[in-house]
């Protein structure tokens, strides 16, 4: 079964039997369950989507269906995530429907619903969805009150000159430092936007990587070092001063150093948070997966750190409750709330380069200026038989009465030792329970995680 319908959302493989796989029949009911479910008040929903094989055949049925429904749609054609969440809030739409499966590969699609605000459904907003998904008690519109079609291209210079217009952002710093700058766009709408946005924050010296639009990606999506060969060995010519990778539909970072080395996805938010700390000192949130260098940054600027279970959703909610300056996920994702409560890579390059510059100093040398931490991520796959919540229960039963481990189990079962930690939960987006593990050395991080996977496979 490669359907997995969840409060973030929809997303599943294209094509096979309706009820298995993301198919048309399936769009259909969930696109009703969520106009159904959103508050009417313009009439109008923004419809924006990456640049994946299947990509037309969904916004086809997602527009369509809309429309059915008696909404306006605002159709953006290839965008980005962040971009799609500002059209939500620049438009007034009532909401937004992003049809991309992030990092998941060519064969996978799906719909990312958002709010009035362009951010994502909570969890209670999300469950109500699911809930008028599966009663199917449906109504549409006659032919008198169908909605109507809008196209519109103009957001990705709406959502550029938004990143320009930050405070932290300093163009004129950017374009003095006179970067070289080498890209892989993953053959998705990165390569649309980001040569636009480089030139606009006045980076001219840029060379990109699988930069056409096919949805036919040259690699595995996901910007992990084991994924980006190409990239890495470009960069090791030495004609670069910066690498910069983007996920299909832009909301994940990563950098690699002008010597071929990854600076690490999980280091893109704690350089970004360093940087913003120091000109707005304030707290931070970060999600239970991501790592303790967060923490450290944040304590030294005077701030207060707080980890929030895995979700983009959930660290928004937990950025507002706790006012943080600066939040993301060590995934690569940035959320600055001075732009809007989403990921955004443009804002990520943009306030990381402005830093880059204003220091001066390479971006191994920027690296080495931050605490030491390795994440190794493993995975567990499961069976339809698996008992997940079984399992964590154990995991959690086995080291609650330890006395030099902090358990914490609001997502998944986290174990935090003096020096390191380990973390399970159940994936939202794949059949799998993600294992993540840190430690002052990859090897150190890598053991731990695969000493608690045999556990584990004790239990099973």
């Amino acid at each position: 079964m490669s359907l997995i319908k969840s409060i973030s959302g929809i997303r599943g493989t294209i094509g096979g039997a309706t009820g298995d796989t993301l198919n048309p029949l399936d769009i259909v009911k969930f696109t009703t369950a969520y106009a159904k479910f959103i508050p009417r008040k313009s009439g109008c929903i923004v419809v924006g989507r990456d640049g994946r094989i299947s990509g037309e055949m969904v916004r086809s049925v997602v527009c369509g269906t809309l429309m059915g429904c008696g909404f306006d749609v605002r159709d953006i054609g290839y965008a980005t995530t962040p971009t799609t969440e500002l059209a939500v809030r620049m438009s007034g739409a009532d909401g937004g429907i992003i049809i991309t499966a992030s990092h998941n590969p060519r064969h996978w699609n799906a719909l990312k619903l958002l709010n009035a605000e362009g951010e994502f459904l909570s969890a209670a907003d999300g469950a109500k969805v699911l809930e008028y998904a599966e009663k199917e008690d449906f109504n549409y519109a006659d032919v008198d009150n169908l909605g109507k079609y809008i196209k519109d291209d103009t957001f990705d210079d709406k959502h550029i000159e938004s990143v320009k217009a930050l405070k932290l952002v300093d163009v004129e710093a950017i374009k003095k430092a006179n970067f070289k700058v080498c890209v892989d766009v993953i053959n998705s709408v990165g390569g649309i936007i980001l040569p636009k946005f480089f030139k606009a924050i006045g980076v001219e010296n840029v060379t990109f990587l699988n930069g056409d639009v096919t949805g036919d990606f040259s690699h595995n999506p996901e910007p992990l070092e084991k994924n980006l060969g190409g990239i890495i060995e470009e960069m090791k010519s030495g004609k670069y001063d910066i690498g910069v990778v983007v996920d299909p539909d832009v909301d994940r970072l990563a950098f690699i150093c002008e010597n071929g080395v990854m600076y690490g996805e999980e280091y893109t938010l704690v350089s970004v948070a360093d940087y913003i700390l120091s000109k707005t000192p304030g707290n931070t949130v970060s999600n239970l997966s991501s790592t303790r260098a967060l923490r450290d940054v944040t304590v030294k600027h005077g701030g207060v750190y707080t980890a929030a279970a895995v979700g983009e959703v959930n660290v928004t909610t937990k950025m507002k409750e706790v006012n943080a300056v600066i939040g993301g996920e060590g995934n690569g994702g940035v959320i600055y709330p001075e732009s809007h409560y989403g990921r955004d890579a443009l804002v990520g390059i943009a306030l990381f380069l402005t830093s880059l510059a204003e220091k001066g100093m390479k971006v191994s040398e920027l690296r080495k200026t931050f605490p030491e931490y390795f994440i190794a991520k493993n995975r567990i796959d499961l069976t339809p038989d698996t008992d997940v919540d079984a399992i964590l229960a154990k995991v959690k039963e086995k080291y609650s009465a330890e006395n030099d481990v902090q358990v914490n189990d609001i997502d998944g079962v986290k174990l935090d030792f003096p020096t390191r930690w380990v973390h399970l939960r159940k994936s939202n987006t794949e059949p799998i329970i993600r294992v993540y593990s840190e430690s002052s050395s990859m090897e150190e991080a890598d053991a731990l995680g695969k000493q608690i996977m045999e556990i584990v496979y004790s239990m099973q």
